[in-house]
């Protein structure tokens, strides 16, 4: 008893035709199809990105690293200079102007 029967899909159709208009439902199908098409291109896309970046690269076979003569560590460590905050561009945006035609209480 949930389900639409045919005759509420007419009755559905028919209010759809009513309130758009036969001339617009053709051209919001044109732009939904439209729309789709780019849709599905811009997740092919993603895809292929997020292929080409996991792609399997051959490992590199293990090896040591050349030996190094221990080396004493510095006397003091060099100290960085205090980072700097960075700065917040803010523009001021002004309160529109009031309507004079405006009849509703402020």
């Amino acid at each position: 008893m949930g389900a639409l029967q045919p005759w509420h899909w007419i009755i559905l159709l028919l209010v759809v035709v009513i309130l758009f208009g036969s001339k617009r439902l053709p051209d919001a199908a044109r732009s939904l199809g439209k729309s789709m098409r780019i849709f599905k291109t811009e997740v092919k896309e993603l895809q292929a990105d997020h292929k080409a970046d996991t792609a399997v690269t051959p490992a590199q076979p293990a090896q040591a690293p050349p030996a190094q003569p221990a080396q004493a560590p510095p006397a003091q460590p060099a100290q960085a200079p205090p980072a700097q905050p960075a700065r917040v561009h803010s523009e001021r945006v002004e309160p529109p102007a009031s309507n004079p035609t405006d009849n509703r209480p402020a």
